[in-house]
């Protein structure tokens, strides 16, 4: 098949896992053009099969704001005729799905199917936003076909914005290749001492992930264990984090890394992965962090419920209860031949139910679908 995928090219779960889709697609052989504003994250080297196509936007003075959708629907359009693109597949409602609507308004060649997959914000937040509800299910209703990376979000979807067509659930998937516990090229010791616990967060540091219950749950268990806190990511609330950890003298305890590309180089290093968050979708972090036999605690009520096996390889509570959590961290910390044995069961539950074969086989048959229906 051709396909054509847009997503937003920033690090981040959405965009994470087109770009890989499209790096796995393209080792089957097919066709893959990814049509966006920048080079997508993660798509750092060459392949075979595998093509990006940059839109670029024109500051008028009389636009207050370069009207990229628009932009963006003008390059779909030129993608698909040049290249007799089958599928137009689309990575966040707004605007990707709006622009892939415009688009087959001007293609006059063979019309792509357009498919549109929900990662989360693009409902929870921007969608819901009054000013944005509209559009949002209009272009959702306008899609040949609608994915969503878990049943929570699915459900969300249908209850939010009364959608009445099918939302086929794609999980999202890791490469085992890359996010396992060998993966890591960095040592132990690079970050913390012999007999020292190394917990780890991956965010992109905005409101919604709780980045400072993230310190106060290690915090308490820094009280009680020794252990150092790895922070990855950058993102409006770092300097809230830098602040807390100075207030709590936590500063020879946590070290910030930043936004990092190659995650799986750090992440088997750790002995627990932390994500408090208010809302999560799916949880793509902790998936990669499981991935690489690392425990996860986590928020309930949330799409982390389809990814954490609570009591098995990770536990979760209510947001806010930091205190339950740290419990539950030191307890599973402190005995080794209980956490050696949720790690395997993190390693073996992402490698058997997540693996990218399986989930990218569950998108070719879906695509095939659309295409025939």
């Amino acid at each position: 098949m051709n396909i054509g995928i847009t997503c937003y090219p920033v690090a981040g779960g959405s965009g994470i896992v087109a770009t890989e889709l499209g790096q796995q697609l393209a080792i089957r052989e097919h066709q893959v053009h990814f049509i966006s504003y920048a080079l997508p994250f993660r798509l750092d080297r060459f392949q075979p099969n595998l093509y990006f196509h940059g839109v670029e936007t024109t500051a008028y003075p009389l636009f207050q704001h370069p009207p990229y959708t628009l932009s963006l629907a003008a390059k779909m359009a030129e993608v698909v005729c040049q290249f007799n693109l089958d599928i137009l597949h689309v990575h966040y409602a707004v605007p990707h799905a709006t622009s892939a609507f415009l688009a087959k308004q001007l293609v006059t060649c063979k019309l792509p199917k357009v498919i549109t997959t929900l990662h989360g914000t693009d409902i929870t937040l921007v969608g819901a936003d009054p000013s944005y509800y509209d559009i949002t299910r209009f272009s959702i209703n306008a899609s040949d076909g609608i994915t969503a990376v878990s049943h929570y979000l699915a459900n969300e979807t249908k209850d939010t914005f009364r959608i009445e067509k099918e939302i086929r659930v794609i999980h999202n998937f890791i490469d085992g290749t890359r996010f396992n516990t060998e993966s890591t090229s960095c040592k132990r010791r690079t970050f913390a001492d012999s007999g020292e616990f190394i917990i780890a967060h991956i965010s992109n540091f905005r409101a919604v992930k709780r980045i400072l219950d993230v310190i106060d749950i290690f915090d308490r268990i820094s009280k009680v264990l020794p252990a150092k806190l790895l922070l990855i990511g950058e993102g409006p609330d770092a300097i809230l984090a830098r602040r807390q950890v100075n207030k709590r003298n936590l500063n020879e305890k946590v070290i910030f890394l930043g936004n990092q590309d190659r995650v799986e180089a750090i992440l088997p290093l750790a002995d627990l992965f932390l994500l408090p968050s208010e809302e999560e979708s799916f949880g793509l972090a902790a998936l990669e962090a499981l991935a690489c036999g690392v425990p996860v605690i986590g928020t309930s009520g949330t799409g982390l419920v389809e990814v954490v096996m609570e009591g098995e390889n990770g536990f979760l509570f209510p947001v806010g209860e930091t205190a339950a959590m740290a419990k539950a961290g030191i307890d599973l910390l402190s005995d080794a031949k209980e956490l050696a044995i949720f790690k395997e069961n993190a390693r073996k539950m992402a490698d058997e139910k997540f693996n990218a074969d399986k989930i990218v086989t569950e998108y070719e048959d879906y695509y095939k679908q659309v295409l025939n229906g």
